[in-house]
């Protein structure tokens, strides 16, 4: 075989595929590989998340220079060309200082009340920032053709609830309470005062993470579904009204809410009712600086990367400015940036190949579910009439959001975040009244990633996913299926994994599985559990503490993971059968070794060892090379493709092979 083919540039000899099929397919790139220094990380999806960014960056840089003017993009142009200027203007964020967000620090100190407090954080989350729980309008499990307000737990600076009481956290605590003492000096306050302040918002946060519920037992969906009356939330958490007037909310709009955890708001309660009102207004002050500091000064910018960026993740330096402004505008006026994006960038063509790929994953599960030896008809049934409701977008949407009513400044960079936020703030309350939105979604069409709704059973695959490794018009089918294919497959198989498993074609949470038919699943599915469970990342093998995967966390992604690829596989045969063409050889490699070389390639990944723990602890996705490898084992074809045999690293015997579609 050769060592270096235009489709496969990293195959690496030295590594048999039966040892370690991960090194096998991307060796010579992982021995030279460097991950930016102005990143955690780096692979296939950040290669291509670099090229849409820089993709971005020409098009606002143009924008802001007028370039569109008298163009079918001049409005669009103007906005998000103004907003990325109001970024770029570092100078003026060194003369301003803290100017920009005065009234707000000012607001904290009039507060005379935890009942203004609570009004007043609330208000202040329509310009984005966090809360003591975070809010928001979104569909009702129960009844999925409408949105009610949902209430979930927030309240805390680190990742996770875990963080404030793991002692393999303990290190990380002492930087975040320093971190705190800086940004409250920065914001204004005396050291030694800032110093104990510091002390007091880490015991207030550790005292509201004592109610969070853990990242487990947050993934149930079941269990996050609580539809309360108004009357019933209140009783929770009687200073609630105050937020609901924060958040401009009519009694109407919270007759009916949904908390996704409960046990929270009462927490809440008892943590507003006893901790001081200073230590809650210096808890507000932080929440203010944090949501500003990318916005603010350099020493500003430069404290809050230090501790989230390279003392939660290991990054060593920060994100030059542009690749920052190009983020900021993505994310509050996306849809703007989008429609030139996929003007320039999204060739017709591919929606046509995407059409036949989605069609051939989509038969291929069909095929699948209708003869599983372990499900019954009633829940088969249930399961196709599912399948059958999925609902494809590509590429981009049917209708853009219309930002036209966002005042966009250039010399008001934190105005134009507030603004903008706003309006998406105002935006999702409407849907309470109105409904949701069919044609909504929740990408952009310059993201690379894609995404499946379980209120919606909707499968998203946005235009900047769609190119090569994963996708290409040009290449060799196998390659598509294996890569783009095996994404299509894992979308929609998180429409049948642990929990997407417990919504319905219609998008409501119902139990449609018999218990004999969910108990054959589970019993599949806790495999996988303990396949995952014991494994190290590569990037943590010499490092101090128990850094393992979690198997319960990652169950639904690696279900999606194996019944992408297996569907896949599948539908790559169907296909081939309707197009009447046999498998071929290319540059020496059989169709299946493509398949499986295309789905390795995908995740062509390496991790800073600081960004690999924070993962292990919050990410519902296993580490890339387990998604490469362990996946893999699973599979028969992959077995016959490459000859395993027992001994080799990458062989599983038959009966240990998880298979569940």
């Amino acid at each position: 075989m050769s060592t270096e083919t235009s489709s496969f540039p990293y195959i690496d000899d030295s590594i048999r595929p039966q040892e370690d099929f991960q090194k096998h397919v991307n060796g010579t790139w992982l021995k030279t590989a460097e991950i930016p220094s102005d990143q955690d990380s780096y692979g296939s999806f950040l290669e291509l998340r670099d090229k849409a960014e820089a993709d971005v960056r020409a098009i606002l840089e143009e924008a802001a220079s007028g370039a569109f003017e008298g163009t079918e993009f001049a409005e669009v142009a103007a906005r998000v060309g103004g907003f990325f200027a109001s970024f770029m203007d570092a100078e003026r964020a060194e003369q301003q200082k803290l100017a920009p967000i005065q009234s707000f620090l000012d607001e904290v100190d009039a507060v005379s009340s935890v009942q203004e407090l609570v009004r007043l954080s609330a208000s202040w989350q329509r310009y984005g920032m966090d809360g003591i729980v975070a809010a928001g309008s979104l569909r009702d499990a129960g009844s999925p053709e409408r949105e009610l307000w949902h209430i979930i737990q927030d309240g805390i600076g680190l990742p996770d609830e875990s963080y404030y009481r793991e002692d393999a956290y303990a290190e990380i605590r002492e930087e975040y309470q320093k971190h705190l003492a800086r940004v409250l000096i920065l914001g204004g306050l005396e050291p030694r005062p800032a110093e104990e302040a510091a002390a007091d918002v880490l015991g207030l946060e550790k005292t509201i993470a004592s109610h969070h519920w853990d990242v487990v037992t947050t993934r149930d969906a079941q269990k996050r579904y609580n539809l309360k009356t108004r009357e019933e939330v209140i009783a929770l958490m009687p200073l609630v009204t105050e937020a609901f007037a924060g958040w401009g909310l009519t009694e109407s709009q919270t007759r009916e809410i949904v908390l996704t955890q409960p046990d929270v708001l009462p927490g809440m309660q008892a943590a507003l009712t006893s901790i001081s009102l200073e230590t809650w207004k210096h808890w507000l002050r932080i929440q203010v600086l944090r949501w500003a500091a990318p916005l603010l000064h350099e020493e500003m910018v430069q404290e809050h990367f230090g501790f989230y960026s390279k003392t939660l993740n290991g990054v060593p330096e920060l994100k030059e400015r542009w690749k920052r402004g190009v983020a900021m505008v993505n994310g509050h006026l996306g849809e703007d940036v989008a429609q030139i994006y996929v003007s320039r960038h999204y060739p017709p063509e591919a929606r046509q190949a995407m059409d036949e790929l989605i069609e051939a994953l989509l038969g291929a599960y069909r095929q699948s579910i209708s003869t599983l030896d372990w499900m019954g008809e009633e829940t088969r049934r249930r399961a196709l009439e599912k399948l059958e409701a999925f609902r494809p977008l590509v590429g981009y949407p049917a209708r853009w959001i219309d930002y036209s009513s966002v005042q966009v400044s250039r010399d008001d960079v934190v105005g134009n975040v507030a603004r903008a936020a706003q309006f998406e703030w105002e935006r999702d309350v409407k849907k309470i009244d109105e409904g949701p939105d069919p044609d909504e979604w929740h990408m952009t069409p310059q993201t690379v990633n894609a995404y499946y709704h379980p209120l919606e059973n909707v499968i998203c695959f946005p235009a900047a996913i769609l190119q090569l490794p994963f996708f290409s018009v040009e290449r060799d089918m196998a390659q598509n299926f294996g890569a783009i294919g095996a994404v299509i497959g894992h979308e929609i198989g998180h429409g049948f994994d642990d929990q997407g498993s417990r919504y319905g074609a219609d998008g409501s949470l119902t139990d449609w599985w018999t218990q004999g038919d969910r108990e054959a699943f589970e019993q599949r599915t806790k495999k996988l559990v303990d396949q995952f469970d014991s494994l190290v990342p590569s990037a943590l093998e010499d490092h101090e503490g128990d850094h393992t995967v979690n198997g319960e966390l990652t169950l639904g992604e690696n279900i999606g993971d194996l019944g992408g690829l297996g569907i896949a596989h599948k539908a790559l045969a169907l296909w081939r059968e309707q197009q009447g063409v046999e498998p071929q050889e290319i540059d020496g490699y059989s169709e299946d070794a493509r398949f499986f070389f295309a789905w390795a390639q995908a995740w062509r990944h390496v991790t800073r060892p600081e960004r690999a723990i924070t993962l292990l602890s919050i990410d519902p996705h296993s580490p890339a090379e387990f998604r490469a490898n362990q996946i893999v084992k699973n599979l028969d074809a992959f077995h016959e493709a490459f000859g395993t045999a027992e001994g080799d690293a990458m062989y599983l015997a038959p009966e240990d092979r998880v298979t569940i579609w």
